[in-house]
């Protein structure tokens, strides 16, 4: 019964963070940055860099999934910081976007810009 409920949660949770989601990419991203490497290696260097407890404390969780048109999408909780990475003709774009502009939003940004 626990599982149900755990799981229950879960989906509940992903589908408030992938409305989120989608009003902020209505709009433009906050900053629009591009690499040479890999969008996998950028994306997962990026959920690294957000897991750090160090700098994020207990907010740090961070969310590695596959994006809706392809690339990956690195969130949040809540989706309150996330970035889209997809491969494109000539490198890799990174989207980065944040619901509000607050310190840990540019601490993410910082940490972001150091998997480029």
């Amino acid at each position: 019964m626990r599982f149900l409920m755990a799981g229950m949660i879960a989906v509940l949770l992903a589908g408030c963070a992938s409305s989120t989601m989608d009003d902020a990419r209505a709009r433009t991203p906050n900053k629009t940055l591009t690499s040479a490497k890999a969008e996998q290696l950028v994306a997962q260097c990026v959920q690294f860099a957000w897991q750090d407890e160090a700098v994020f404390g207990v907010d740090a969780a961070a969310y590695l999934q596959s994006g809706k048109a392809g690339g990956y999408t690195v969130y949040t909780r809540s989706a309150e910081s996330f970035v889209d990475i997809k491969a494109e003709a000539s490198a890799t774009t990174v989207r980065f976007y944040a619901i509000e502009d607050s310190s840990v939003s540019k601490r993410r940004l910082a940490a972001l810009a150091t998997c480029l």
